[in-house]
């Protein structure tokens, strides 16, 4: 470490016409504040890299909210629950638990036709849940509602049945003239 230390040399290039002690002066300063400055931008660099580091760590390390997986659910230690939703309104769950700010993991099981999801919460969440599952519920129902309905097409296509069907009349032309 010494010898680099030793062995370290400078380049200063500098134009002019006749080299006095003035513009030599001017240079050895120039070249003296280039350093300065160049010192301070890397302690900058530095501090900043430092300080994304400990962000990511920090973001890393902190409880994960919302939908997560079963494991970091469990890992979070504030125990856990589970209820079955069956195949259907996945994404509705999702979204509701979302507005209520609950913790929740949605594992798939494969081996049922059609599959089976379960849904997993923190169990301190219970009165969030209750509301969760009440507005889930609701949505449910009312999708069975909208599914009973007829569609619009079909409506239409019983309209245009029943104008065929009608009898049509005949109108009568009549041409007058008038003078």
């Amino acid at each position: 470490m010494q010898e680099e230390v030793e062995n370290k040399t400078v380049n200063l290039a500098v134009r002019t016409g006749t080299v006095s002690s003035r513009v030599l002066y001017q240079a050895l300063r120039g070249f003296v504040q280039d350093q300065r400055s160049a010192s301070a931008n890397r302690a900058a660099r530095r501090e900043s890299r430092e300080r994304l580091k400990i962000a990511r760590e920090e973001r890393r390390n902190a409880p994960k909210h919302g939908k997560q997986t079963v494991k970091q659910l469990i890992g979070q230690g504030q125990g856990v629950e589970s209820m079955d939703i069956g195949d259907s309104g996945v994404r509705d769950l999702k979204h509701i638990a979302n507005r209520y700010g609950v913790d929740f993991a949605i594992v798939k099981d494969k081996n049922e036709n059609p599959p089976r999801y379960t849904v997993f919460f923190k169990a301190k969440d219970v009165d969030a849940i209750t509301a969760v599952l009440k507005d889930y519920s609701a949505k449910q129902m009312k999708r069975k509602e909208d599914r009973e309905k007829p569609s619009v097409i079909e409506k239409l296509k019983e309209y245009k049945e029943k104008v065929k069907n009608t009898p049509r009349r005949d109108k009568e032309k009549r041409k007058e003239q008038e003078r």
